[in-house]
C-alpha cells in the first residue's frame, strides 16, 4: 500500500497537491506550521495509489510517495 509523508514544515498551502489528487487523498489541515501556513495533510490513505501527481504538482517538494 502506498504511504503519502508530507513535510509539513514547508507547506504553503498552495492547494495544488489536492487539486491534482484524482482520489481526494489530501485536504487542507487546520494545524499551522512555524510559518503560519494551514498546511496540507492526508485524509483518505486508503484510497492512494501513487500516482505522485500531488508530488509532482508541490511546487515545494514537501511531498513523498512511498510504495
Amino acid at each position: 500500500m502506498p504511504k503519502v509523508e508530507i513535510n509539513s514544515k514547508v507547506c504553503k498551502a498552495c492547494e495544488l497537491c489536492i487539486l491534482n489528487c484524482p482520489k481526494g487523498v489530501l485536504a487542507l489541515g487546520k494545524e499551522s506550521n512555524p510559518s503560519g501556513y494551514h498546511y496540507v495533510t492526508v485524509v483518505n490513505q486508503d484510497a492512494c495509489i501513487a500516482c505522485k501527481m500531488c508530488a509532482i504538482a508541490c511546487p515545494d517538494a514537501a511531498i513523498e510517495i512511498y510504495k
